[in-house]
Parts: structure tokens; C-alpha cells; sequence
């Protein structure tokens, strides 16, 4: 008996690619969409709609003009590690592209983080997050002129800013984090070089040191297809 019989043509193509893509390794070529469409009879469109969903699951990515076999996604651990030290302990290279470090008003809710008045000049940090050379995600900090523009005489943007931040004292306590899908903002997704169109994870954290003080207010964007997140849960 045919276990696909009656199940949605999307469904029935995607599960048959989902085989076809087992059999290859990272980097081999996926067969066209006029290829697979002749194969399974039905409609590119159908095919089209498969590979979309293939796509946002990181089994598969676009190069030039084909597409290829992906790498699994980078599962990053929900902690209090910096990005660079998640990316390293799964084996992968961190790095990170400076799109600006500018003095900015802060709003009402920076303000509530942080603990300064609305308006107040603080900094803020956006870079461009790689893994392996891919462009992964895409991080907005906010820090206190006051506690942390010493950074700017001596902090390379490129590297880890936790690793900064401890080497000039500051002992991290705990971080509230909120976690929520959203879809990027056309300056994002060409920062990030991908569409509006592909889901993205959007995480926001406040952080605090051991004395209870505010460190950070961080806004980190990350490409769905690329990424994934997990925490130790225990009661």
C-alpha cells in the first residue's frame, strides 16, 4: 500500500527529496526543479514549494544559480557564553563583521535596561555574526558610555566582546532572554544576504553582573535556515 496516497503533493515531493538528499554529501548539487518535477509528475510550482521548506530547514541552500546540499544548522546553547565561545565549542570558526559602533539616544525601553535616563548618550555595537565565513546572523548591542567606552581605546570589534568585557573586570551574573520568529527588514536581509521572505530567529537579551548591575541590552537577529538554539531544562 502506498503510505503517501492522498497526502498533499508538497508533502509526498518534500519526503522524496528528503531521500534523494540523504544519498548526497554537503556540497553536491541538487537535481533542477524541472528535473525533479518530470520525476515526481507534478507541477514546478509544487517542486518549488518543497525546496522553499528544504531551504528554511537548512538541508539545503542556494549557490549561484543551483542549489546545493547544506551542512546542518549551527545549534547554539541558550547560556551566558559569548557567541564566539558557542560557535568555537561545536567545532565551528567565529568571526564577525563591524557595520557600526555610534553613540545613540537611548529609548525608553534601552533605558529601562540599562538603567539611565531616556535620551541619555550610550554606545552601540552592530556587527555582522559569521560562522565558517557564512553570515549567520546579525547583533545590535547597547552599553553605557560610562561603564564601557573605555572599550574603544583597546577592543578589536572583530573578536568576542564577553571575553573583553571579563578581561576588564566584569564577573556576568544572569540573563533574561526572549526568544520570537520574525521575518527581516530589507536592510537586514541584505546584511545578511538572504530574502525578506526567510523566517529569522530574533533573540533579545538583558544581561547582569554578579552585582546586579545592567552590562547589556543586545538585539541578535539570526538566519533560520543557519541556525537553531537549545537549552538544559530540569526542575
Amino acid at each position: 500500500m502506498d503510505t503517501m496516497q492522498g497526502m498533499p503533493k508538497t508533502y509526498r515531493v518534500r519526503t522524496e527529496l528528503e531521500a534523494i538528499l540523504e544519498r548526497l554529501e554537503e556540497g553536491d548539487a541538487v537535481p533542477s526543479e524541472r528535473e525533479l518535477a518530470a520525476r515526481f509528475e507534478v507541477a514546478r510550482e509544487t517542486v518549488r514549494q518543497a525546496l522553499r521548506e528544504l531551504l528554511v530547514q537548512g538541508r539545503i541552500r542556494r549557490q549561484g544559480r543551483g542549489t546545493v546540499v547544506s551542512r546542518p544548522k549551527m545549534v547554539q546553547p541558550l547560556s551566558l557564553r559569548s557567541y564566539t565561545e558557542g560557535a568555537i565549542s561545536l567545532g565551528r570558526k567565529p568571526g564577525r563583521i563591524l557595520i557600526g559602533w555610534d553613540d545613540v539616544e537611548a529609548d525608553a525601553d534601552t533605558a529601562a535596561t540599562l538603567g539611565v535616563s531616556v535620551g541619555a548618550v550610550i554606545m552601540h555595537l552592530e556587527r555582522v555574526l559569521l560562522a565558517d565565513g557564512e553570515k549567520v546572523g546579525l547583533e545590535s548591542t547597547f552599553m553605557t558610555l560610562e561603564r564601557f567606552g573605555p572599550l574603544r581605546s583597546h577592543y578589536d570589534p572583530t573578536t568576542s566582546l564577553y571575553a573583553a568585557m571579563r578581561a576588564s573586570g566584569v564577573v556576568f551574573g544572569s540573563a533574561t532572554e526572549r526568544i520570537e520568529t520574525v521575518l527581516a527588514s530589507p536592510r537586514e536581509a541584505a546584511l545578511l544576504e538572504c530574502t525578506t521572505t526567510l523566517p529569522m530567529i530574533l533573540l533579545h537579551r538583558r544581561t547582569i553582573d554578579a552585582a546586579g548591575d545592567p552590562i547589556e541590552r543586545v538585539r541578535s537577529l539570526y538566519r533560520g535556515d543557519r541556525m537553531a538554539f537549545e537549552t538544559h531544562l530540569r526542575e
